[in-house]
């Protein structure tokens, strides 16, 4: 998965040659998992048609601010499609619309809400050789600049009128690179690295049967997710689980055993940045193991068992400079087993769950949360799903790290 899933991207298309690269744009924006709607200037139609571009973006093409030949039809809003974009790209950005960006002009639907826009604007120039060296061109991309629009500099080639030099605009890979890469780079967790168990663990008696608990790790997979959403290259330490992802900045290390989740830790703590533990790591383990499936008989039958290691105590007790998290489930005096935890374990913050809070703990897609830092400040949430309480506990996680 890409950064710019989910992201609403909107490509702005002019009266270049190289329009005919929209196209292949607006594919790769669609397999990164983006939402691609387009709007065209009139004269961007004579290079590539609206029918290809609303094919393969799956939505309408708009051109104009209303349907020339449908007097009930309704106008094409530039604040509504200005509003609706996380992104804006306009590629290719000729000399003549970059001019009128610069200028504040207004004559068409791409230029209007270019206007409208609040989102970040990328343009991608596309022109011959001397236009683009020319000194009122440098002038424009300067301003355009100053006012935060994002320059995807053009690339050096044979260009449509015979001549060799840069003007053409950057290949629609290239495009999506650099965006990917500008957004990560203004990320809070760029260049960090970020530590995640999630999880259970299973602990085997014979080939056949296992000890083990609830936990679906979908708590630990929501917050690799958010992790990487702010630009952070994760480990995900997952345990036994039905759920997986797939995201180019999550790296999944899938483990059975507890021991095998502790030497997997043990592996990548030590230049990890921030340490979650969501794992729900068995506490014990049959003392021996069958190596044959053991046979019902008619007499009881019990299993001797032995402390796993505890991971959260030695990742508290190696800790450097990382920023430790740990998770606490509790059924009673939730809050002061808590805090005994945090102080016990070395913990930078606690995530507290209650089995008594409706909706919170294993296996469904809610939880209910109340945070302990090392201060012993407690912030209490009310319920939400997996995907709201992860990006909470990295808002506090932020927090915290920037006191």
């Amino acid at each position: 998965m890409s950064i710019l899933s989910g992201k609403k991207v909107l490509i702005g298309v002019t009266a270049g040659i190289a329009a005919y690269k929209t196209a292949a744009l607006v594919r790769l924006f669609i397999k990164t998992g983006a939402e691609v709607k387009v709007v065209m200037t009139p004269a961007a139609k004579d290079f590539v048609t609206p029918l290809t571009l609303s094919t393969l973006s799956k939505n309408p093409v708009h051109s104009s601010f209303y349907d020339d030949e449908d007097e009930n039809a309704i106008w094409n809003n530039h604040v509504d499609l200005g509003l609706w974009a996380d992104l804006m790209i306009i590629a290719p950005a000729t000399a003549n619309t970059l001019s009128k960006m610069s200028a504040g002009a207004s004559n068409n639907l791409l230029l209007a809400t270019y206007l409208s826009a609040k989102c970040p604007v990328y343009f991608a120039p596309a022109m011959d050789l001397d236009m683009y060296n020319h000194p009122s061109t440098n002038n424009t991309f300067k301003k355009l600049q100053e006012f935060g629009n994002i320059m995807i500099p053009a690339e050096s080639g044979e260009l449509a009128s015979g001549l060799v030099g840069q003007g053409r605009m950057a290949e629609p890979s290239t495009i999506i690179d650099f965006v990917e890469k500008d957004i990560l780079g203004k990320l809070p967790l760029n260049g960090q690295k970020v530590l995640i168990t999630a999880g259970p663990t299973y602990e085997a008696i014979d080939p056949v049967r296992f000890i083990g608990n609830h936990s679906s790790g979908r708590m630990g997979i929501e917050l690799a997710k958010a992790a990487a959403n702010l630009g952070a290259n994760v480990n995900l330490i997952l345990g036994p689980s039905a759920l997986t992802i797939q995201h180019n900045l999550i790296q999944i290390i899938n483990v059975v055993s507890a021991e095998e989740m502790y030497q997997a830790v043990v592996s990548e703590y030590s230049d990890c940045d921030i340490a979650i533990a969501s794992a729900a790591v068995a506490d014990y383990r049959p003392k021996h193991v069958s190596n044959q499936k053991i046979k019902k008989a008619d007499s009881n039958f019990s299993i001797e068992l032995e402390r796993t290691k505890d991971i959260l105590k030695w990742m508290g007790s190696e800790k450097k400079e990382q920023f430790l998290v740990g998770f606490a489930l509790e059924t009673e005096n939730e809050e002061e087993n808590a805090r005994k935890k945090l102080k016990d374990k070395n913990l930078n913050l606690i995530v507290l769950n209650s089995l008594n809070d409706k909706g919170a703990g294993f296996k469904g897609d809610t939880n209910k949360i109340t945070l302990i830092n090392h201060k012993l400040e407690t912030k209490a949430f009310d319920l939400k799903t997996k995907s709201e309480v992860a990006k909470d506990i990295f808002n506090e996680i932020n927090v915290l790290k920037n006191e």
